[in-house]
């Protein structure tokens, strides 16, 4: 019994001296870890902050002033506020539905919101884009909302039916339709008239002569709630576009002014290049909740440095981030090791 005391001891010194080799070693890789996340963080965010508009170099934009934000909830449709409530909560329903596809990638649960509460939309949407870093999902998975929404005959007919043979009547309906079934989502907004589409002569994409083929959405309430650029963008202003043009076979431009919270539609016409590259270019809200963290993630492009070369600093520290959990996992095995052959 005494001689088997020392030998006890021994290996209960030893068995205490891995475990604390142990732990100090998941202190280390933990600490180091969280170190390395939060400095590709904030590299992120610096470099959104310094790669917005190429063209005006500004970082972020201030946005119209909270102290003349409406009152959203007095503003209703021509059809009055029951009609938007049940807008709202159709819109609701199919976006959740959307989310929570077992297909999806990530399947986002619903609100607990009510669904004719506009913050559970925003919650949501606000979700979807931070859950998802590749914007032409986010783009896809809203369009097909906005699909949802639609009877199947109703978009299976109407290219063919009324957009390819009567353009400038079907710009003109949806301008309306637009203000009578959208004014819940965007606040107030009124029908006015697209001069350029008359300098087009009508080859804007869909024709007619521009009277009453446009939406003014005098401070959108989208923007306002979420606000942040880079969900209007990717969650409204393209999918939006897409959707017009794709399924309802009727052009579509949509130009976001985000100093000023306006947003003018102009249907049967075609957006172009460039006013695509400086939506998606568009610097972030100064009251951004993501600090800009979001225009980062999305960006199909690399980052780049304050000299407007391409960097690739943050995927070296993903990569590095993903080192040190795998140095964390081999120091576990080696420790494990060494226990059984001592």
């Amino acid at each position: 019994m005494a001689s088997s005391s020392p030998a006890m001891l021994l290996l209960t010194l030893s068995i205490l001296f891995v475990a604390s080799v142990i732990i100090a070693v998941d202190a280390f890789s933990i600490s180091s870890y969280h170190a390395v996340r939060n400095q590709w963080r904030q590299r992120c965010c610096a470099a959104t902050a310094t790669t917005s508009c190429s063209s005006s170099r500004r970082s972020t934009v201030e946005g119209p002033p909270l102290s003349t934000k409406p009152d959203y909830s007095s503003i209703h449709g021509p059809l009055g506020q029951i009609v938007d409530n049940i807008l709202m909560s159709a819109f609701r329903t199919k976006l959740s539905e959307r989310l929570d596809r077992s297909d999806n990638i990530i399947r986002i649960k619903d609100s607990s919101l009510a669904t004719h509460d506009f913050a559970g939309i925003i919650e949501l949407t606000t979700t979807m884009n931070s859950q998802y870093t590749n914007r032409t999902q986010i783009q896809e998975m809203s369009r097909d909302v906005l699909v949802s929404l639609f009877p199947p005959f109703i978009l299976d007919r109407y290219p063919s039916w009324f957009a390819k043979p009567f353009p400038e009547f079907s710009a003109k309906m949806c301008a309306w339709a637009t203000v009578v079934g959208g004014t819940w989502l965007m606040g107030e907004c009124t029908v006015n008239d697209i001069p350029e589409i008359v300098d087009d002569n009508g080859g804007g994409g869909g024709g007619g002569d521009g009277k009453s083929q446009g939406v003014l959405v005098k401070r959108c309430r989208f923007l306002e709630e979420s606000q942040c650029a880079s969900i209007c963008v990717n969650s409204c202003k393209i999918p939006t576009q897409n959707f017009f043009r794709h399924n309802m076979g009727l052009a579509l431009t949509m130009t976001p002014d985000y100093e000023t919270g306006e947003c003018q539609f102009a249907f049967g016409k075609l957006p172009t290049e460039e006013e695509e590259r400086l939506a998606k270019d568009t610097p972030c809200l100064m009251r951004c909740p993501s600090g800009g963290s979001m225009r980062s993630w999305h960006s199909n492009d690399r980052v780049s440095d304050e000299n407007g070369t391409g960097s690739l600093q943050w995927l070296d520290d993903l990569r590095e981030l993903e080192r040190l959990i795998a140095n964390k996992k081999e120091a576990k095995v080696q420790s494990a090791c060494l226990l059984m052959e001592d």
